[in-house]
């Protein structure tokens, strides 16, 4: 009765997370005018761990001290790329130029793909995002919040948050950046045919989550759900004025120039 009971509350979780990301991406789409698409999905998988190919043989045939060996459960991306480095946090099938704000496009994908992480496609009218890893970027809202600096949303990952900012242009990114003694690799700018992971989805590294949720926060649900119908189009920093911060961040934090996980 107990296992009857448990699989239905999975089942009821796993259908409110599906309607989430239904619902998220239509209120991205539709009322906040950002064109989104679904990305590549994370696929189970169940490696054998602590044995030898021997031992392994002699699980797969009962005998021998091997055959206990556990089975270790992880998550791959559904991508072709057996290696992918960014599994579920990218654009797969169909591709980036795919990006729209039609509601009737959005509701046919996540109908047919209901655990489809949704991605931004950042540039042109979307917002611009520029990322870096978690702890930097810890550092550089508090040095923000410090300096009385108004932010918009921020996406954060286990190990990366992202500082969506207004559109930006290629040339006035480059003379910002022209201006400073270096620049750590491990930021990076999300701009024109660029792409950023929005809540509520799921990632190979974790759950993607607003650190900061979008304005007017009141009519927002909670930092692991999306968000609401009805909510008005979140309001953007211009990016000259985050980022001083999240480059001083970024080369103040131990190994903060050169971590790359998303």
């Amino acid at each position: 009765m107990r296992e009857i009971l448990g699989r239905r509350r999975r089942l009821r979780f796993r259908r409110k997370e599906r309607t989430a990301r239904l619902d998220a991406a239509v209120t991205f789409a539709v009322e906040w005018n950002w064109p989104v698409l679904p990305g590549a999905s994370l696929r189970a998988t169940t490696t054998r761990t602590g044995a030898s190919p021997s031992a392994r043989t002699r699980t797969a045939t009962g005998a021998g001290p091997g055959a206990a060996t556990p089975a270790a459960t992880g998550a791959a991306c559904s991508c072709p790329d057996p290696d992918c480095v960014v599994p579920g946090a990218h654009p797969y099938d169909p591709g980036l130029l795919a990006a729209t704000t039609d509601e009737r496009m959005v509701r046919w994908w996540w109908t047919r793909r209901p655990d489809a992480p949704v991605v931004l496609a950042t540039g042109g009218r979307a917002p611009c995002a520029v990322s870096l890893p978690a702890v930097a970027g810890a550092r550089a809202l508090a040095a923000l919040d410090a300096a009385g600096v108004r932010l918009g949303p921020v996406v954060a990952t286990p190990t990366r948050w992202s500082i969506l900012v207004a559109p930006y242009g290629l040339e006035r990114l480059g003379e910002l950046l022209y201006a400073k003694d270096s620049v750590p690799s491990s930021l990076r700018f999300h701009g024109e045919g660029g792409y950023l992971l929005l809540p509520p989805s799921v990632a190979g590294t974790g759950q993607v989550r607003w650190e900061r949720a979008p304005s007017p926060s009141s009519q927002l649900r909670s930092s692991r759900g999306g968000p609401t119908a009805g909510s008005a189009r979140p309001w953007l920093p211009d990016v000259e004025a985050v980022v001083d911060a999240l480059v001083e961040a970024s080369t103040s934090t131990p190994g903060g120039g050169s971590r790359l996980k998303y």
